[in-house]
């Protein structure tokens, strides 16, 4: 076994549109893991979804205007991140010398497409709506479109998109009848998606006036339509997105149907920096409603519509397809191909990647652990302290006055935006009080709640996967688990020759599992005892932070493994045809035969609950941290 050895890397910034916009153990029941990254994206609770993008950032909305300072600053905070080593993560399996090459130099180089329960690749190729969607309503549809006239239809959709400065349009109604201001009213919200209107009386003349819904008003009233009862409940539609994570997204379509955000279902998230393609589902909204929003979003793109009547469950996914280009590779076609056939005939170890820790200098982790550990003051200590590395002036100026005078509503007025996890939890403190921590934090969504005693989980299952694979490597051995009819079964020497090691599982710990019988097994109990845990007794006295573990498979073969060596001259020129580019007829990438740059175009398929990042990392051979991407690309453009 290697040990991890940092090559190059680099990740640059990219600003991108749509085309048309520029046996010793008594064998447990198996708990499978959900989509990496779900359990921590949806709650149990209806509100929690609104919620859910708390956390330690603010929501997108909130965090433009700023960009140039903030990827000033965005280098220094990395100083104070994670590295790999500091969350377990400190193997290879391959045996080829790694190389450099940048990720994500554009978001466009890591292309995600969703693999449905079916075993497809969920594909956006059709923009149209399905003939028979508005079967019942296609007079009315008609009447609506012909009861605007071409001048106030042009009003509108400037004001839909925003470039009407008055904030409004006002429709005179010429014969003053109550069907005629309906049949108004309901033209404009069918039509133009996003508009509310309402009625007003100038001068002794009525008027339409559409303006821009917003606000949980709009949010908390969607309006009633009618819903063809031979049609299924719910719209599927297939979601493809620029650089944009699934729930910014969801929050997006719901704004602009006026509907909640829990109205839509998936079966997984996914990665905000990359083109991604899934499947989403939302009840009794219409395909052509949802068809409307492609003229006014950006970086997002709906088609592909269907009714079915039933919603998407989480986890439901088989997987995920990726297309990766990792640019200006330094690897021989020799290492290349080396490094590719280990990866598609031995696979990587299945470490949970670098997002599952967060990216500032306080780690999720060590917040789930003060959370097992019933350490609440710690918790709260973690979460609103002062800590190294830049970040937003008002999270700053709030950590310092609550260090200053532990006075949850003093703090609270430092921060602008009330719905990050500072916010929340200083909110609890500030109804329930600082005597009533459990409470206070229960204010937090409980998705985020529970993400970081996954992610304690997820640390402890990297550091004992590392200790696995330096005690026996690439072998099944005596005293491993292995998954037999849904339940873990241990392995005795003779049973161990005939497995190999993609069969064997770990376990992350909790009440309702077992662990192996050799070293690596009392690893675990040692790991836990040493951060004052109880490997024996998991129930937490909140039963949210009961953990009752799970199985995870060591080693990842990827399915479907292809890669080409590309030529390229510009950095700046995709080097992936994506599925809108293809819809909008714009020409495929060109390869060249000799150029300045050499890029690996790598495609593979993973189940669920894995991370792409550490395919590329057994690749590569290199750190695929944020701290350490940061400090290799500040150093490669000084």
């Amino acid at each position: 076994m290697e040990e991890a050895e940092a090559s190059p890397l680099s990740v640059t910034g990219e600003k991108r549109s749509l085309p048309e916009e520029d046996p010793g153990h008594a064998a447990k029941r198996l708990r499978v893991e959900q989509e990496e990254e779900v359990e921590e994206s949806r709650g149990g609770d209806e509100e929690e979804e609104e919620e859910s993008r708390g956390g330690e950032e603010e929501e997108e909305q909130e965090s433009r205007g700023g960009d140039e300072e903030e990827e000033e600053s965005f280098a220094d905070m990395m100083k104070h991140g994670l590295s790999e080593p500091d969350v377990g993560i400190l193997k290879f399996i391959s045996e080829h010398k790694g190389f450099s090459g940048i990720l994500k130099e554009r978001y466009s180089d890591f292309v995600v497409h969703e693999i449905n329960k079916e075993g497809k690749m969920v594909l956006l190729d059709d923009l149209s709506v399905p003939a028979d969607v508005e079967e019942d309503s296609q007079d009315s549809s008609c009447a609506e479109t012909q009861t605007l006239t071409e001048e106030q239809k042009q009003q509108l959709d400037e004001l839909q998109h925003f470039k009407n400065k008055e904030g409004s349009v006002a429709i005179e109604v010429q014969e003053d009848s109550k069907e005629k201001r309906t049949l108004l009213h309901r033209a404009v919200k069918t039509l133009y998606p996003g508009l509310e209107t309402k009625t007003e009386d100038r001068e002794g003349k009525k008027f339409i006036v559409a303006y821009h819904a917003a606000g949980k008003s709009a949010l908390a009233a969607p309006r009633k339509h009618s819903w063809p009862k031979n049609r299924g409940s719910f719209c599927h539609f297939v979601l493809y997105k620029e650089n944009k994570d699934t729930m910014d997204a969801i929050n997006l379509l719901s704004k602009f149907l006026r509907v909640r955000p829990n109205m839509f279902s998936y079966m997984g998230t996914k990665d905000k920096r990359a083109v991604t393609v899934q499947e989403i589902a939302v009840l009794k909204i219409s395909a052509e409603r949802l068809s409307h929003l492609n003229k006014c979003l950006m970086n997002l793109k709906l088609g592909n519509f269907s009714y079915k009547k039933q919603p998407l469950k989480l986890g439901e996914l088989q997987g995920n397809h990726f297309t990766v280009v990792l640019r200006n590779i330094s690897g021989s076609l020799e290492q290349v191909e080396q490094a590719m056939t280990s990866l598609k005939e031995t696979g990587f170890i299945n470490y949970y990647g670098m997002q599952r820790f967060g990216t500032t200098a306080v780690p999720t982790h060590r917040v789930g652990r003060a959370i097992l550990q019933n350490n609440w003051k710690e918790v709260v200590d973690l979460i609103l302290k002062p800590r190294p590395g830049a970040e937003k002036g008002y999270l700053v100026k709030c950590r310092e006055e609550w260090a200053r005078s532990q006075d949850p509503e003093a703090a609270l007025k430092r921060l602008p935006v009330k719905r990050c996890v500072e916010g929340q939890l200083l909110r609890g403190l500030a109804k329930y009080g600082k005597n009533n921590i459990i409470t206070a934090f229960g204010l937090i969504p409980r998705n985020n709640r529970l993400m970081y005693i996954h992610s304690y989980q997820s640390y402890v299952w990297n550091c004992m996967a590392s200790k696995r694979m330096e005690a026996f490597g690439l072998r099944a051995v005596e005293g491993d688990l292995v998954l037999r009819g849904g339940s873990a079964h241990v392995l005795s020497a003779e049973e161990a020759e005939k497995h190999s090691v993609h069969d064997v599982v770990m376990p992350l710990p909790g009440f309702d599992v077992i662990y192996p019988t050799h070293s690596v097994g009392g690893g675990y109990r040692d790991m836990l005892s040493a951060d004052d845990l109880d490997i024996d007794s998991m129930r937490h006295k909140v039963r949210d932070y009961s953990l009752a573990g799970a199985y995870r498979r060591i080693l990842i073969r990827p399915r479907d493994v292809s890669w080409e060596l590309i030529q390229y001259d510009d950095p700046r020129v995709p080097l992936v045809h994506t599925d809108v580019e293809k819809l909008e007829n714009a020409p495929a990438p060109v390869y060249l035969k000799e150029g300045k740059y050499r890029a690996l175009k790598m495609e593979f398929s993973l189940p669920s609950s894995t991370y792409a990042t550490m395919a590329v990392r057994e690749v590569l051979k290199m750190d695929t941290s944020i701290k350490n991407q940061t400090q290799l690309n500040t150093s490669w453009l000084n």
